[in-house]
């Protein structure tokens, strides 16, 4: 018998076995859910959930079906995580810059900063946060109420919210459309930089370009503005926007926790960049920070990109510890769907499938970043 026979023979028994295993354990599980009359399937997302979420982006009632709240779960833990991979890597960005930084002062707060909060366990950071916040912000009622716009209190942070009404939407087709002039204005910018050697402020004008469309599909859309202000009524505000006290601790708990890794992510990729970069970035006369942003940052990114993705990774996937602050996230309410159902198995199976899904999506996104970043060769 040849060699290659040989492993094709080994692989297939290996197969046989692997699909024996899984079919008796399978098997077994069922059995066992029988004798328990416990039913298996999912059957069980149509019925009424019967319980109330204390936060969520759509609309939801106790006479919901278990889908719709698993959905409000599933949008609350996109939520977090989107706004902690952004806030996590501006946050990370700064201090991996300050941890080089000649000022001493600067580098040696970037390095406290860095070693404090990576070596303590994110679980004991969110509920730090979580206790911090109901302990030191006063109740709704007493927080005083003249000239304020933004109240501070253990029960959320309450802001002022815009009410677009009809001019919603053409708003957003309007900020849209800015984005998408900005995108093509950044690249014309950049190929006439490469062109001719001048260099155009796409940033601003792009900012600028953004704005003014936006502006317009507003005045187009009725220019309808109401800004809804927080007021005090009872014994809690109404009114505006609030941020919960628990998603402000998984947000900050979250942000911090992953910026300090972060920051050393992007730290050693700048020391990556040979120091031959530094030294003709200097010899043309530009400043630091053009230094950093034109020449440093753009080919240290093939370094800081690959291990970022796994941090961004990590962020997603450590979002299901908001449970213990209370948080209504996906874990949240698939463990109260599984203690009213029993449905365990179809419950765990369905959460694991969507961070399963959301890792997918950050990973095929972030490898296609790094293949846009990677040098070209000639």
């Amino acid at each position: 018998m040849s060699a290659s026979v040989r492993n094709i023979l080994y692989q297939v028994v290996a197969g046989v076995i692997v699909l024996a295993v899984a079919w008796y354990l399978v098997g077994n599980t069922l059995d066992n859910l029988a004798r328990q009359n416990i039913a298996t399937g999912f059957g069980y997302l149509d019925l009424e959930a019967a319980f109330g979420i204390s936060e969520h982006m759509i609309d939801y009632a106790p006479t919901d079906d278990y889908a719709r709240a698993l959905l409000v779960g599933i949008l609350n833990t996109v939520k977090v995580a989107v706004i902690g991979i952004l806030l996590a890597t501006l946050l990370g960005l700064v201090v991996g810059i300050m941890r080089l930084s000649p000022n001493w002062l600067l580098a040696r707060l970037a390095a406290v900063y860095i070693h404090a909060f990576r070596n303590v366990p994110v679980l004991l950071q969110l509920v730090f946060w979580a206790a911090f916040i109901r302990a030191s912000f006063p109740s709704p009622r007493e927080v005083g109420q003249e000239g304020a716009a933004i109240f501070l209190t253990n029960r959320g942070i309450y802001f002022p919210w815009p009410e677009l009404g009809d001019a919603g939407a053409a708003t957003l087709v309007g900020l849209a459309v800015g984005l998408l002039g900005w995108f093509f204005l950044r690249r014309w910018a950049l190929a006439r930089q490469m062109t001719t050697g001048r260099s155009f402020p796409h940033l601003w004008a792009g900012l600028g370009l953004a704005l003014a469309f936006t502006v317009l599909g507003w005045l187009l859309g009725g220019a309808h503005l109401v800004l809804d202000m927080p007021a005090l009524a009872g014994f809690n505000f109404r009114g505006g926007a609030r941020m919960t006290p628990e998603f402000a601790a998984v947000l900050f708990g979250l942000t911090i926790y992953t910026s300090a890794f972060i920051a050393e992510v992007v730290r050693s990729g700048i020391q990556a960049v040979p120091r031959g970069q530094w030294e003709a970035a200097e010899s043309l006369g530009l400043r630091r920070g053009q230094m950093m942003r034109l020449i440093i940052l753009p080919q240290a990114m093939r370094v800081i990109v690959p291990p970022l993705t796994n941090q961004y990774l990590n962020l997603t996937k450590n979002s299901s510890l908001a449970v213990a602050v209370g948080y209504p996230d996906l874990v949240s309410i698939s463990n109260t769907t599984m203690n009213q159902t029993g449905q365990a198995i179809e419950a765990i199976s369905i959460f694991m499938a969507i961070y399963l899904a959301l890792s997918i999506l950050t990973s095929v996104f972030m490898n296609w970043f790094n293949a846009r970043m990677a040098l070209v060769e000639r």
